[in-house]
């Protein structure tokens, strides 16, 4: 979309921190604006050669591929589909692609997952125990099927405080092949961003709390459950001036190093949890994602959608 001239100019930047950072990304890598104007981007994946990223707030998805200089409608409206009130971020946000590849959203306004093909949403999960979920967020897939995703209350009026707020935790849950909503996880103030180690041994999840924004671990078990939570990196040090931004989405690499949100941009996390680098877009980052060959990292920053050409792939390229 085009951009306003009272809209700040993208300033960024790559910072390293350790020797190893320069494996995955080169001494002259830069960052690159490709498109800016958007009220808060998120959610971007790769689809059939071109990139898919929501504006939550402005309930829009937006499309965009090489060569074109700015961003289009893909969907509008892209979460809530019938205006109703009680919704501070109404739109889709969290998106994936699914074996078929085929689009999966988090849609705050509809309280859902869903499947978006040949024009129409199919309902994936909308209830557990029969209430309503809260806002759906981010969500990953198993090589299985299976849907993993987080539910703050971020999508709702008064967030916590919501009277449209019918759970009354922020959970983690799990959509099974057979349509079965099961909770995993109860007791994160605010999960969000989630994604799985490459042998998927390990679920991630992004913590959103400004008082102790983090990224927390658990063991996947046989059977799917999750255990043995810990806390996998601690990014609230991290959180002061100039700064901004706290844990939100994230995504893995092909040599499981972690690429979250966090203060500063993009944090480049070791699989032992050693900060390596920060792609430091100097705005509140929400999420990342791969695309074209796997090896480059779509970023939404705020009001930015912005690429970084690494030296590595993403998990499952």
């Amino acid at each position: 979309m085009a951009a306003e001239s009272s809209r700040p100019n993208f300033q960024g930047r790559i910072e390293r921190f350790d020797p190893a950072f320069d494996r995955l990304v080169a001494p002259d890598a830069t960052i690159e604006k490709l498109a800016e104007g958007f009220t808060w981007s998120e959610g971007p994946v790769w689809l059939s050669g071109e990139l898919i990223f929501s504006d939550v707030p402005a309930n829009i998805a937006y499309r965009w591929k090489p060569g074109m200089t700015q961003a289009e409608v893909f969907l509008k409206p892209s979460g809530l589909l019938t205006p109703q009130a009680g919704f501070r971020e109404p739109g889709s946000n969290g998106l994936a692609r699914d074996a078929q590849g085929r689009l999966l959203l988090c849609q705050h306004g509809e309280r859902r997952v869903a499947r978006y093909e040949k024009g129409a949403f199919t309902v994936l999960a909308d209830r557990w125990e029969g209430k309503r979920f809260n806002s759906p967020n981010d969500l990953a897939l198993r090589k299985n099927g299976e849907i993993y995703f987080t539910d703050p209350s971020y999508g709702l009026e008064g967030i916590n405080a919501s009277p449209l707020k019918e759970i009354p935790f922020n959970g983690v849950y799990r959509i099974g092949l057979d349509g079965k909503v099961s909770l995993l996880a109860q007791n994160l103030t605010f999960p969000n961003g989630i994604a799985f180690s490459p042998d998927e041994k390990i679920l991630y999840v992004g913590v959103s709390d400004s008082k102790a924004t983090r990224l927390v671990a658990y063991d996947v078990k046989a059977d799917g459950t999750i255990a043995n939570e810990r806390t996998f990196f601690d990014a609230q040090p991290l959180l002061k001036a100039p700064d901004r931004g706290l844990v939100d989405g994230l995504k893995i690499d092909r040599e499981g190093n972690v690429w979250s949100s966090g203060p500063g941009g993009i944090l480049v996390i070791s699989p032992k949890g050693k900060l390596l680098g920060r792609i430091n877009t100097g705005q509140p980052t929400a999420n990342c994602g791969w695309g074209d060959d796997g090896s480059t990292l779509y970023i939404t920053a705020n009001m930015f959608l912005v690429r970084v050409k690494t030296k590595t792939k993403g998990a499952g390229w």
